[in-house]
């Protein structure tokens, strides 16, 4: 409705917010006004906003022609006919509605907004009590950790672009944050085994990947000493 549609026509002049089709109703309403007998502007409304007009290309009956009678301007019953589905205005006014309570609640109540937000965030396994608990710089720094590459493709220092863990075949976003943990502590690792000990989330399948890969450089296996090593 908005996207290569309405928008165009607003940016354009063409038409004002208040011309344009903005929700079911305004089809119906603009229609009856225009003198438009009541059923067949109600049956044009339910066609274009299931879509069945865009599918078509064709308006029912022969309400086409009376839009070119009554003189409805080209641009809506083209943008009309570009509509794949509309709310009614009753839905977007409640969605605005909640909108309102909701922003009234987090600025006016902040604890009975957060207490409502996380317990919804907890239901689904999105709360980090240890995190959330231990202060604002251990929550800047886990904001700071999503920024980098256990999930996003990012652009280096010298131009390329470097792969997130997940993108490692079977290797989940559980796994690749704990790679990113290890990595992000600090601790110097002398062998792959000493970080699949440190990284339990992630199998051998996955450390004998990314060795392959080259991810580890040249750290060994094993922190096992041989005898034969180099000294």
């Amino acid at each position: 409705m908005w996207a290569g549609n309405i928008h165009d026509l607003i940016v354009s002049g063409t038409a004002t917010v208040d011309e344009t089709i903005g929700c079911r109703d305004d089809i119906m309403i603009y229609l009856i006004g225009l003198g438009m007998e009541p059923s067949l502007a109600f049956q044009t409304m339910e066609s274009v906003r299931k879509g069945k007009v865009k599918k078509s290309g064709k308006f029912p009956g022969d309400a086409e022609q009376q839009m070119k009678d009554l003189g409805v301007p080209d641009w809506w019953v083209e943008s009309a006919r570009k509509i794949a589905y509309l709310f009614p205005k009753a839905h977007a006014v409640a969605y605005v509605m909640m909108a309102f309570r909701i922003a009234w609640f987090k600025v006016h109540e902040p604890l009975a907004f957060y207490s409502a937000y996380f317990y919804r965030r907890s239901q689904k396994g999105g709360f980090d009590i240890e995190m959330m608990g231990g202060g604002t710089e251990r929550v800047r720094r886990k904001i700071n950790e999503m920024k980098r590459d256990a999930i996003r493709f990012l652009i280096t220092d010298n131009r390329t672009i470097l792969p997130p863990f997940v993108s490692v075949p079977g290797l989940g976003e559980t796994a690749a944050w704990d790679l990113a943990h290890c990595r992000e502590s600090g601790r110097e690792f002398i062998s792959i085994d000493e970080i699949g000990s440190a990284c339990p989330k992630v199998s051998q399948t996955h450390l004998e990947t990314l060795k392959r890969m080259g991810a580890f450089g040249d750290l060994p296996d094993s922190s096992q000493v041989s005898l034969f090593d180099d000294w």
